[in-house]
């Protein structure tokens, strides 16, 4: 079985590196899609054997993600950002189902019942969000990846940010990317089930990139509410100000027990809820001149 691992990027020199270093011995090819990069990350690429092509999405970045999803020629696929990194531990759970048996694959254990609850509850909440997920043919065709994101420097593991699962690891030809939603799950033909390791996700090592992230998504979001031509009523006005943040951050840092993650649980919890507002000022803005 051989693992072709692909990434789309633009401008990740400062992660390109230690994200290939960290698959470098279980790939078998390594596909990097990347959208016109004015930095080293295509060279810094080129030196982990990765073959390189060059495209610029239309509408959002999951369709240069499933251009090189496409291109790749292995039997299993690992589709991962340039912000990512494999650990060895998730590494060796990866070559191991990839040869497993559907029986086999079945009759693995969670490693705790905490995570069994945690993970499952997780993805009840996604099936319940795509009006279900994958479909029962008999066969485990892809597989969730619980994400550690680091926040700070250091990993969030409250505020609702744990597990974070992300399907990644799939059979070539059994899963695609729609690209209608930054935030959309792949379609799978078959069954998915889940990784017991985590994928540390390193995408805010400092505040002012995680401000310039959030911006990005405030962006898509307002251009999310013009798509359904919301009101500037002033419910709306109210609704996104106040109650929808007010109720975000309280869920955030109480109800998932962001509290427990110091000083950055509460700044992560405030932003998150901050979100809204934001968004809706932007469109706010656009709607009005």
């Amino acid at each position: 079985m051989k693992l072709s691992v692909v990434l789309a990027t633009k401008n990740e020199e400062k992660n390109i590196g230690p994200c290939l270093d960290s698959i470098k011995d279980i790939a078998d090819e390594i596909m990097v899609f990347d959208e016109n990069s004015s930095d080293k990350t295509v060279s810094i690429a080129k030196q982990y054997g990765a073959k390189i092509s060059n495209y610029v999405h239309k509408t959002n970045f999951h369709e240069t993600k499933q251009k090189a999803i496409e291109a790749a020629s292995g039997d299993w696929i690992l589709q991962l950002d340039a912000d990512e990194r494999v650990t060895p531990k998730l590494s060796e759970e990866i070559k191991k189902v990839m040869k497993m048996s559907y029986d086999g694959l079945k009759k693995r254990h969670y490693p705790s019942d905490e995570k069994k609850e945690l993970f499952e509850r997780h993805q009840n909440i996604i099936e319940k969000r795509e009006g279900g997920l994958g479909k029962p043919t008999g066969e485990i065709v892809a597989f969730f990846i619980p994400r550690l994101n680091f926040f700070l420097g250091k990993p969030l593991r409250y505020a609702g940010v744990y597990p974070d699962g992300v399907i990644r690891l799939f059979k070539n030809g059994k899963a695609r990317l729609p690209a209608k939603s930054v935030h959309e799950t792949m379609e799978v033909d078959g069954e998915v089930a889940w990784l017991f390791n985590d994928l540390e996700h390193h995408d805010s090592p400092t505040f002012e990139r995680y401000l310039k992230r959030s911006d990005r998504y405030t962006d898509l979001t307002a251009k999310d509410l013009e798509e359904k031509k919301v009101s500037t009523n002033i419910i709306n006005f109210l609704h996104y100000s106040f109650t929808k943040p007010l109720y975000y951050f309280l869920k955030l840092y109480i109800l998932h027990k962001g509290f427990m993650d110091g000083v950055r649980g509460f700044v992560w919890s405030f932003y998150s809820a901050a979100h809204f507002p934001i968004a809706y000022f932007k469109y706010y803005q656009k709607v009005k001149g």
